[in-house]
């Protein structure tokens, strides 16, 4: 069993997954899409954080950006790394718990704004 590096092989695309169906990035100049993708292959280079737990913190971002190919990606290479469905589940449940704070950081703005406390 291949062993999981953090570093990609040389034949192995670290740029993110298309969409099935109509092709990605056409309404982005080449220029820019290759910008993007350089960037994009920077940040899973070795760093200080391994790739799994880069996969995991993509899961959560993907979730909070509502990024579909990106989750399904992001899901498949965490699993590829590593990763154990209890983790996955935990970096699924992080992003579940900002989400559910960000809801309450934006009604606490809204009630600021009204002056509403409904239960004070």
């Amino acid at each position: 069993m291949k062993k999981p590096t953090d570093e990609p092989a040389a034949t192995e695309s670290t740029t993110p997954e298309p969409q099935v169906g109509w092709p990605s990035y056409t309404m982005v100049e080449p220029r820019m899409k290759k910008i993007y993708f350089d960037f994009y292959q920077e940040t899973y280079q070795k760093s200080q954080i391994d790739r799994k737990t880069k996969e995991l913190i993509a899961i959560a971002a993907s979730l909070g950006f509502k990024c579909q190919g990106c989750l399904n990606g992001h899901i498949k290479k965490a699993k590829k790394f590593g990763a154990t469905p209890e983790e996955i589940s935990e970096a699924i449940a992080i992003a579940m718990g900002v989400a559910a704070a960000s809801v309450v950081d934006l009604t606490d703005i809204a009630a600021e704004h009204l002056r509403l406390k409904h239960f004070p």
